[in-house]
């Protein structure tokens, strides 16, 4: 198992198969939290949904496409950050995000960002990240915006949202602007 302890309470595991009890349950405590913004959440309706997506996750990670983790606090899980759309061609990733709602406003997810990003521009020698919000999803654009990401623009109507178009907000960062 994967596990990167960030301090004695926080910590990122690479997810598995055997979380997708206990991350059904925190998405289903959070599912008005959530339901705003991510519609996913919609059509989370069991374990098995979560398991569906845990598969979809291990199969990016395994195709060298994806990785997922889960934010774990205190020894629970808190929420999962997601790099999606690896593209090693041009070293370049995207990143998806969410907390439950048990651990809204703790610095958690932002502190695990943080760690992801070292790795991804240390580690993994990535030269792009993408971060994308809708425009009023303030909560989630404070992510990016306290890490010193360029907001580059907004992509307009980018996301079907119960039958409304919404707003993306596009953030970027480089390598040489994180390493400085």
């Amino acid at each position: 198992m994967f596990l990167h302890k960030i301090d004695e309470d926080l910590a990122l595991k690479r997810i598995e198969y055997t979380d997708a009890e206990e991350l059904f349950e925190l998405s289903d405590r959070s599912r008005e939290h959530l339901g705003t913004w991510l519609p996913w959440i919609h059509f989370t309706n069991s374990p098995d949904d979560t398991k569906t997506f845990i598969q979809g996750c291990l199969r990016r990670y395994a195709e060298n496409d994806g990785e997922t983790v889960c934010i774990m606090y205190k020894g629970k899980i808190a929420g999962v950050i997601d790099f999606h759309e690896l593209n090693w061609s041009h070293k370049r990733t995207s990143i998806g995000y969410w907390m439950g709602v048990d651990y809204k406003g703790l610095g958690l997810l932002t502190r695990s960002c943080e760690v992801l990003f070292d790795y991804a521009f240390n580690q993994l020698g990535l030269n792009r990240i993408e971060i994308r919000a809708a425009e009023e999803n303030l909560k989630s654009r404070a992510v990016p915006e306290r890490l010193g990401f360029v907001q580059e623009g907004i992509i307009r109507d980018a996301a079907d949202m119960y039958g409304n178009y919404v707003n993306h907000v596009v953030y970027g960062m480089l390598a040489r602007e994180w390493k400085a």
